[in-house]
Parts: C-alpha cells; structure tokens; sequence
C-alpha cells in the first residue's frame, strides 16, 4: 500500500468520529509526529477502538504510546505505563502494564508533567527510536464488526 493510499484510509477510519471527535484524534496524531517524528505509526481499527500506535519499527509490540479512540472520547494509553513515575498522578487505570490519560483537548500534550511522560515513555521502550528519517504509517487491522465510532444521537 502507498503511503497516499495509507492517509486516505486513515481519513476515512477518523471520519466515522463526530467531528470533535476528529479533529482531537487529528490534532493528537500532529502533536505526536512532531514529538515523534521517526516513529511509525501503526493504525488498528479494530472492535473496540481506533487505534494509531507509535513505535520505533513495524513490531506493534515495539510501540510505546497509541492513541486510542472510542464513541465516548480520545485517550493517549501509555502501553508500559505502570513503571512511569508519575509524582503529579496524571495517569488512569490500575493494570500491571499499561495506563491512559484522557484528552479533552491536543494541547494538554503540552503540558509539562505529560510531555514528560511522553518522553520517559519513548526513553523506555523496547527498543529505541531511530534517530534518523522519517516514520512510516502502516494499517495494520480492520475488523468488518466494530462498535459504533459516534454515540446514538450523533
């Protein structure tokens, strides 16, 4: 698949959101490419969520941060979340690996306790980013049934 083939099935997965919805996970992908801008982004549409992780190769057990999409709003989850430190208690859930943050908009990327963790998030990962070049989008998973993207009424 080119990568012009990559972007507009990408649009039309965004495009199932409302619109605020949309132009959040829009802005969150910006933020995160500018952040990340060696990472590959590796995109599931899968039942439950919309998914765009990054990582440093094309092993999705590699990516270190997805954002993740559902009706009811847009998270960034931090997949070894749970070995943060997070001394302003910043991140949700209580699972041994992984924890999210909820995003009401693109900005809070750039608050300081998050961008900090967004950085000690890539810093510990699997494997390192490259330091070089430009990361690759890669659809990875559509599944044919999926919750619906909008909650009834919208």
């Amino acid at each position: 698949m080119s990568a012009r083939e990559a972007e507009t099935q990408l649009k039309g997965f965004i495009d199932k959101f409302e619109p605020g919805h949309q132009a959040l996970i829009r802005a969150a992908r910006k933020a995160m490419r500018r952040k990340f801008p060696t990472a590959n982004e590796i995109v599931y549409d899968n039942y439950n969520f919309f998914v765009i992780g990054y990582g440093p190769n094309e092993r999705p057990s590699d990516c270190f941060i997805s954002i993740a999409a559902a009706a009811n709003g847009v998270g960034i989850c931090f997949l070894h979340g749970a070995i943060l430190p997070d001394p302003k208690k910043v991140l949700r859930g209580s699972g041994k690996q992984t924890r999210f943050i909820r995003l009401q908009s693109a900005s809070a990327l750039q608050e300081p306790e998050i961008d900090t963790l967004l950085k000690l998030a890539a810093a510990k990962g699997k494997a390192p980013l490259p330091t070089a070049g430009r990361g690759k989008l890669i659809i990875r998973l559509i599944s044919k049934k999926q919750r619906p993207r909008r909650k009834p009424g919208k």
